[in-house]
C-alpha cells in the first residue's frame, strides 16, 4: 500500500458563508456522507501561508516571539505570512516574509514540508521552506505594527529547539514541523535531497 494523501471531494448539496473577515471567512457546507446522509460541516476558508526555517552557518534557526491572541500566549515561531494574492508564488512570498520579519535574505531555498494546519476545521495549507546561506538584507527595515511591533528576534541552536519541542515548551505548528523535518532530513537523504523551492504544490497551485 502506498502511503500518500489523495484528492477527493464528496458531493455538496448547498453552501453558505455566514462570516467574511479581512483575510479569512467561515463556510458551512451540506455534505453527502457515504451512507447518503447529509450533514453540515463548518470550516474556515484560508488563503494559505508560507513559513521559513532560516538556518545560519552556526546551525542556529532564526526565530521570533510574538503574541497570539486566540491562545493568549507569546509563541516562539519561524518567520511566516499569508499568501495574500491568489496564485502568488510561495517562494516569492517566503522571501518577502523573511525580509520583513527578520531583515534577512538567503541564497539557498528548498521545500522542507507541506502541511494542512487543522484540516478538520480549516483549509489552510502551509509550505515550509528551508533557507540557507543567510545574510543581512539591504535597505531599511520593514515598518511593523500591531502584534509585530512587540516582536522579539533571536537565533537559537537547532538542538535547543528540538529539546523545547519534545519538552512541551514550544507549540507553534510551523516551528515544530519545520525543526523536526530538518532533523529527519539530515538523518535521511540529507538536506540537498529536499525538493526544489519551486516544487509543485497541489494544495495551492501557483505560477513559477
Amino acid at each position: 500500500m502506498t502511503i500518500k494523501d489523495t484528492p477527493e471531494e464528496w458531493e455538496i448539496r448547498g453552501t453558505q458563508t455566514p462570516f467574511v473577515g479581512k483575510k479569512t471567512s467561515m463556510r458551512t457546507d451540506e455534505v453527502v456522507m457515504p451512507g447518503g446522509a447529509v450533514v453540515h460541516r463548518d470550516y474556515q476558508v484560508h488563503p494559505g501561508s508560507v513559513a521559513v526555517l532560516a538556518l545560519d552557518d552556526a546551525d542556529r534557526v532564526v526565530v521570533l516571539r510574538q503574541y497570539r491572541h486566540p491562545v493568549r500566549q507569546k509563541l516562539w515561531e519561524i518567520p511566516a505570512g499569508l499568501l495574500d494574492v491568489p496564485g502568488e508564488n510561495p517562494l516569492h512570498a517566503a522571501r518577502r516574509e523573511l525580509y520583513e520579519e527578520a531583515h534577512v535574505k538567503a541564497e539557498d531555498w528548498r521545500v522542507l514540508a507541506d502541511v494542512y494546519t487543522t484540516p478538520g476545521g480549516c483549509d489552510e495549507a502551509v509550505r515550509i521552506f528551508l533557507a540557507r546561506g543567510l545574510s543581512e538584507a539591504e535597505g531599511d527595515r520593514f515598518a511593523v505594527e500591531d502584534e509585530e511591533a512587540d516582536m522579539e528576534l533571536a537565533r537559537v541552536p537547532v538542538d535547543e529547539l528540538v529539546r523545547g519541542v519534545l519538552g512541551g515548551d514550544l507549540h507553534n505548528n510551523c516551528l515544530v514541523v519545520g525543526v523536526l523535518s530538518l532533523v529527519a532530513a539530515r538523518s535521511g537523504d540529507g538536506l540537498d535531497a529536499l525538493r526544489p523551492a519551486e516544487a509543485p504544490w497541489p494544495a495551492r497551485p501557483f505560477e513559477a
